[in-house]
């Protein structure tokens, strides 16, 4: 299904081979943005299949109903994500406001500032030396121990705040040793502490002031972890679950990424207090409110993107960022929506909506093709060989991974019972997959629609009024563009378009061996309801400039946390060895800002395509 001429869209195109220098200073580049954890994961895989040879197994866009362009220029190549710090994420809040973060001090809080000690003056110098340190593990004593001068209990309880309001992380005792008491501080598990110290462990004892709101509001700075692994973080060294914080969105990983965090009646000073030991965290921007955030409440976010070492010309990149800005790009879900693995997530939703649980199964726990941490491959093969949930399950030192929630469910429920096996992994998980199938309808269809009828409104197409779909007749179709047009996620409350497209979905469905007319499941969770989504996007706030430079390990984004630093802004080079192009858009939430990036270069974005035209940085 490649790109027709009778469309104004474009050819796909690959990457040209990489100026070997750029490629191995980008080897080095990427490897300094791993986790500790994710290299000692990687130690353990068998000899055998190198990164890129798994992703040979990897799915390509028209592996998932991505096969059009919308714009005519010739597309050029570049590198997308060669470091993290090359796509900035800012959240645009309800307000329409970009959340940026500017101000690290803490509200004055008329409560606070009246207690008889400020925490900073009840410790030595001395002592806040070796508090820090211990906070950091540098202090091999494992505690501190702070006498109590003038011992009384109103003393006590001000030393035992000052340790915790001032050292997250850390817990406090008082211990009488001669006659004289002792405010002990130390991490309640060692070394572990962060990483398994319960929330049960420290209940806010504390009274919350009456006139402040329940909620501190903050903006989270991050690089290179995702939005649930920078909340795991907080809570750890709060103290207190993870669910106490809502947020409005999840944020890419391999990013830099501002957003908005809201917590239950944590005080803004600990947050800010958090910012001295967090690493690739920075907290800032303090209120207090009434109410937590909601998820999907954002309208969009801000994106600042580097494509490095382009090969486009000025002329080329004034022409495909003009048609991105006024034409805009094909609204395709994008390729996280579909898993990295040889066993696409859209498969297991079909099988899932086929009732299927057999197949459901067999995709999640059979041996597949692919380079995986030995103890998965030794896992699958366990389950292979003698289906023994078990068995398998021996097989993981990691539990949480979806392949150990489902043994644990088959052993615990058997084999004959796999939807009540299945429920054992969350519920988020599980409907991912779901969505993803009609995530993968819905790029087929618009693909199909493209191919048919191009760039405009035509009968039979739908646009939404006042919420809910409407059918175009041929003269209210003259009336309206593209950018009207919505197209349907299948569900049992949807309709669909009345062109020959819409019986493209019921051909498709039919073929997966699912009835479009009965869209309800036996499992409640699994019945979809559908929804309609744009065809096109036309980002707003684009701009662009070509930038020269020549160190690909040199950023090229003034981050937040470095003008808050007075750090310079890089400087752009009036002659380099390589061009990047820097470009900025912002994004209604639910769109897929390599699916616009997609558009600009004409390339396939998926995993599989960039290793396979840039091996020579992987291996």
């Amino acid at each position: 299904m490649e790109d027709s001429d009778s469309v104004p869209v474009g050819e796909k195109r690959s990457f040209p081979d990489e100026d070997p220098e750029h490629a191995v200073k980008r080897a080095r580049v990427a490897g300094e943005d791993e986790d500790d954890e994710e290299e000692e994961e990687l130690c353990e895989e068998e000899e055998g299949e190198s990164f890129a040879d798994m992703m040979k197994h990897g799915l390509t866009e028209s592996d998932v109903g991505i096969h059009k362009f919308i714009s005519d220029h010739k597309g050029f190549s570049g590198i997308l994500k060669e470091r993290y710090s090359d796509f900035v994420v800012h959240e645009i809040n309800k307000s329409g406001t970009i959340v940026r973060l500017d101000d690290l001090s803490v509200p004055a809080d008329v409560e606070e500032s009246s207690s008889a000690c400020d925490p900073t003056e009840c410790l030595t110098e001395e002592q806040k030396q070796q508090l820090a340190e211990l906070q950091l593990f540098k202090n091999k004593e494992g505690n501190v121990s702070i006498e109590v001068q003038d011992d009384s209990k109103e003393k006590r309880t001000l030393l035992h705040k000052a340790v915790k309001t001032l050292y997250p992380g850390l817990e406090t005792k008082t211990e009488e040793r001669d006659g004289k008491k002792f405010i002990v501080a130390y991490h309640a598990a060692g070394q572990k502490a962060l990483a398994e110290v319960r929330p049960s462990a420290a209940p806010r004892k504390h009274s919350w002031p009456k006139n402040r709101g329940s909620f501190c509001h903050f903006v989270l700075y991050k690089e290179n972890k995702d939005t649930m692994d920078a909340i795991n973080v907080l809570s750890k060294f709060l103290r207190v679950r993870p669910n106490m914080f809502s947020y409005m969105g999840t944020k890419d990983k391999r990013a830099i990424t501002v957003q908005e965090i809201a917590v239950l009646k944590i005080s803004a000073e600990r947050l800010a207090h958090l910012n001295k030991c967090l690493m690739n965290l920075k907290l800032g921007n303090f209120s207090y409110k009434k109410h937590p955030l909601k998820l999907g409440e954002l309208q969009g976010n801000h994106f600042t993107v580097i494509l490095r070492n382009i090969s486009g010309s000025q002329e080329q990149v004034e022409q495909a960022m003009t048609s991105l800005k006024d034409t805009g790009f094909i609204n395709y879900y994008g390729m996280q929506r579909f898993g990295t693995t040889a066993v696409p997530t859209h498969q297991v939703g079909r099988a899932i909506l086929q009732n299927n649980w057999k197949e459901v199964m067999d995709l999640i726990l059979k041996p597949r093709p692919g380079a995986e941490k030995s103890y998965l491959v030794k896992c699958r093969e366990e389950w292979a060989s003698s289906h023994d949930p078990e068995a398998a399950l021996k097989k993981l030192p990691v539990k949480r991974c979806v392949e150990g929630q489902l043994l644990r469910g088959l052993s615990k429920y058997g084999k004959n019972n796999i939807v009540t096996a299945f429920g054992l992994i969350p519920r988020n998980n599980r409907l991912m997959y779901i969505h993803s199938y009609q995530s993968f309808v819905w790029n087929s269809m618009v693909s199909r629609r493209l191919e048919v009828f191009g760039l405009r409104a035509v009968e039979g197409d739908l646009i939404l009024r006042g919420g809910s779909a409407h059918v175009l007749s041929a003269e209210e179709a003259e009336k309206h563009s593209i950018h009207d047009v919505v197209m349907p996620l299948p569900g049992f409350d949807v309709i669909y378009p009345t062109h020959s497209v819409g019986e493209g979905y019921r051909q498709m469905m039919t073929a997966d061996h699912l009835d479009i007319d009965n869209m309800r499941h036996k499992v409640r969770d699994y019945s979809l309801a559908g929804a309609y989504r744009r065809v096109v996007i036309r980002p707003s706030d684009v701009s662009w400039e070509l930038i020269q430079y020549d160190d690909p390990r040199v950023p090229l984004v003034h981050t937040d946390v470095e003008k808050l630093e007075n750090q310079a802004a890089p400087v752009y080079l009036t002659e380099g060895k390589y061009r990047a192009l820097k470009m900025e858009f912002s994004l209604p939430s639910s769109t897929y800002a390599t699916m616009a990036i997609r558009e600009v270069l004409k390339m396939d974005t998926s995993i599989k395509n960039q290793t396979q035209l840039n091996t020579t940085w992987i291996n």
